[in-house]
């Protein structure tokens, strides 16, 4: 039930060593250069929220500058940013501007808010700084979509934007921005971008609902709009048909550490977990035969379309793949989940185990009897005396000596 090596695209990919983000910043400092956080990445930062692993950054430094002080540097198309370097830390997205003046046309007012790497200084040009400061301290009372935010026109990429603010920040729900949608072609890493960040995020669930109610999400990513004509049972799945099941499941994550921070592996685990049910057979009480595989197969496809990472896809495989086995470790043999069990993804997958029944009438009894066993199966694989199944290893027996 493991993925096969041949499931996933594992071309070679450029291991060389990468330089860490402060690193790089303090470099263009020392070389006389401005540099700002701008947008989400000083918001963030003036929350306390923890860093995306994307940087948006401006300087006032040129390409050619830049070219010559941050190895590896890509260019990834001025849609995206001038140039990118991929750090320790994530992805660094610099936008050169020609002097040292901070750009104020963004299609989001709320996304002027900078912070200056020298002087260690915010920015404010647009006047953001009440309703950040009311985020800040849990203050805000404000009862409806405030204008301060609200974009000055509707494109693709500003809906993926106001849709990270919807995820990201504690705001009052977002009005769909005019005019739906019905195509739209943006960079495959500009979607990668978007979508890992607002999975990372506290509410991904609203900033997807925003982008299914503009429609940008058929336009973009059709294999996850079509979770809405998945109907499931309400007897065990209160919360509706397959695309609310799949946001729900988002509201049971823990943060990997304190600050709330959520595992990207585990967030694109939950938001695939079902995508083979749409493209899967039912036959009587039989239902969604084989989605688990057939899942595996379009998360592949679907990530891979986004450009993510080959080790990451691997993961996903897995994960989508072998969603239903953690509910069947206590009536299964140690034959068929022992190799499971024994990958370091495990712990993952029983974490989207238990949002997956968190989020369903089911309740977690389950989820508690087949963690038990498998924290029988991993105390047992410590245990020199016994097998992985719990019986006691046998001394050899002496062979008899033929007279």
């Amino acid at each position: 039930m493991g993925a096969s090596k041949d499931a996933v695209n594992t071309n070679a990919v450029d291991t060389m060593p990468m330089a860490s983000t402060d690193a790089i910043l303090s470099t263009l400092c020392d070389g006389g250069y401005s540099v700002r956080l701008h947008g989400f990445s000083a918001i963030d930062k003036y929350l306390g929220l923890p860093a995306l692993p994307f940087l948006w950054v401006q300087t006032n430094a040129d390409i050619t500058v830049l070219a010559r002080l941050i190895e590896n540097l890509r260019f990834p198309g001025v849609e995206i940013a001038d140039a990118v370097a991929d750090t320790l830390a994530g992805s660094c997205y610099f936008r050169c501007m020609d002097s040292d003046e901070q750009e104020t046309a963004v299609s989001l007012p709320l996304l002027s808010f900078s912070y200056d790497w020298q002087t260690r200084r915010f920015q404010d040009p647009l006047d953001m700084y009440p309703l950040l400061k009311q985020l800040k301290t849990g203050s805000s009372n404000v009862d409806k979509y405030p204008p301060e935010y609200t974009a000055a026109y509707a494109t693709p990429r500003t809906l993926l934007e106001t849709a990270l603010v919807a995820a990201r920040y504690d705001l009052p729900s977002a009005p769909v921005l005019s005019a739906p949608v019905l195509s739209a072609s943006l960079p495959p890493e500009l979607q990668r971008v978007f979508l890992s960040s607002l999975l990372v995020s506290h509410w991904p669930d609203r900033g997807l609902e925003l982008l299914k109610r503009s429609r940008l999400l058929e336009a973009l990513w059709p294999e996850l709009a079509s979770f809405e004509e998945v109907d499931h049972s309400k007897e065990y799945h209160p919360e509706g048909n397959g695309w609310n099941h799949t946001l729900e499941t988002f509201r049971h994550r823990k943060p990997v550490r304190n600050g709330g921070a959520f595992d990207l592996r585990l967030s694109l685990g939950l938001l695939l977990h079902d995508a083979g049910k749409p493209i899967s057979a039912s036959s009587g009480s039989h239902r969604f035969e084989g989605h688990a595989e057939l899942g595996a197969k379009a998360a592949v496809r679907f990530l891979e379309r986004l450009q993510f990472d080959p080790a990451l896809i691997r993961d996903i495989f897995f994960l989508v793949r072998n969603h239903m086995l953690p509910a069947a470790l206590k009536r299964l043999p140690l034959t068929k989940t022992a190799e499971i069990m024994a990958s370091p993804l495990f712990p993952t997958l029983m974490e989207l185990y238990r949002c997956d029944e968190s989020s369903s009438f089911k309740g977690l009894d389950g989820y508690y009897e087949n963690s038990a066993a498998y924290q029988a199966y991993l105390k047992n694989s410590k245990n020199p005396y016994r097998h992985a199944d719990g019986k006691k290893i046998g001394k050899p027996q002496k062979r008899r000596q033929l007279p």
